[in-house]
C-alpha cells in the first residue's frame, strides 16, 4: 500500500516541479522582444533620432575617446565660450574648425546612412547573401570610420588653441571635474586659494 501511494507522488511531483520551473520560463516567452516597435523603422538599424543626428552633422557620441579623456570639442566650447571665456581670436579660429567639421559630418553621415539603406534594402528583398553581406559591411564600417575621424579630429585641431587653464575649466563646466573654486580644502585661506586658482 505504502509502495503504491509512492508511486501515486512521483508522478504527481515531477509533474508540479515541471509546472514551476516551465511557468519563469513560459513568461519569458511571452514577454515582447527590446525591438518590437522598431520594425516599422524605415532603417532599422537607426532611430530617428540617430537620423536626425547623423543628418544635421552632430557628433552621435562618436568623440567620447576625445571628449572624455580631456580634449575639448569645438561645438561645446563655443556653447561655453563666455564662461570659459575665450578671446575673440580663439571664438574666430574654433568656429572655423567646427564649421569645417559640420559640412564634412553631414556629407560623411549621408554616405553611411545611405549604406546602411542598401543593407536594409537587402536583407528586405532577401537578396543578401554572404559575399554581398561582407561587402555591405564592409562599406559602413568606413563609412562610420570616416566619420568617427572626422569628429576626433576637430578635438585634436582645437587643442592647441586652447590654454590649461581654459581645458581645466571646460572640463568643470561640462562635469567631468569638480571646482575648485566651490570648496577650498580644510586648512587653506579661502581668499588666497580662490586668488591661487583663479576663481574670482
Amino acid at each position: 500500500m505504502i509502495q503504491n501511494r509512492r508511486k501515486v507522488r512521483l508522478p504527481l511531483l515531477s509533474f508540479f516541479l515541471a509546472l514551476f520551473f516551465a511557468g519563469p520560463a513560459a513568461a519569458a516567452d511571452n514577454r515582447p522582444s527590446p525591438y518590437a516597435g522598431q520594425e516599422s523603422r524605415p532603417i532599422k538599424s537607426l532611430s530617428a533620432k540617430d537620423l536626425a543626428e547623423l543628418r544635421r552633422g552632430g557628433g552621435w557620441g562618436l568623440a567620447r575617446a576625445a571628449e572624455l579623456n580631456g580634449l575639448p570639442g569645438p561645438a561645446h566650447l563655443l556653447e561655453l565660450k563666455d564662461r570659459i571665456p575665450l578671446s575673440a581670436d580663439q571664438v574666430a579660429a574654433i568656429t572655423g574648425i567646427f564649421e569645417d567639421m559640420r559640412a564634412t559630418a553631414i556629407a560623411e553621415g549621408k554616405r553611411l546612412i545611405a549604406r546602411e539603406q542598401a543593407l536594409e534594402k537587402a536583407f528586405r528583398n532577401a537578396s543578401v547573401t554572404d559575399r554581398s553581406l561582407r561587402e555591405l559591411l564592409s562599406e559602413i564600417g568606413q563609412a562610420r570610420t570616416a566619420l568617427r575621424y572626422v569628429h576626433l579630429a576637430a578635438h585634436l585641431k582645437t587643442l592647441p588653441l586652447l590654454s590649461g587653464d581654459q581645458i581645466a575649466r571646460y572640463n568643470i563646466l561640462r562635469g567631468y571635474a569638480g571646482d575648485p573654486c566651490a570648496n577650498p580644502p580644510k586648512g587653506h585661506d579661502a581668499n588666497m586659494w580662490r586668488k591661487h586658482n583663479g576663481c574670482d
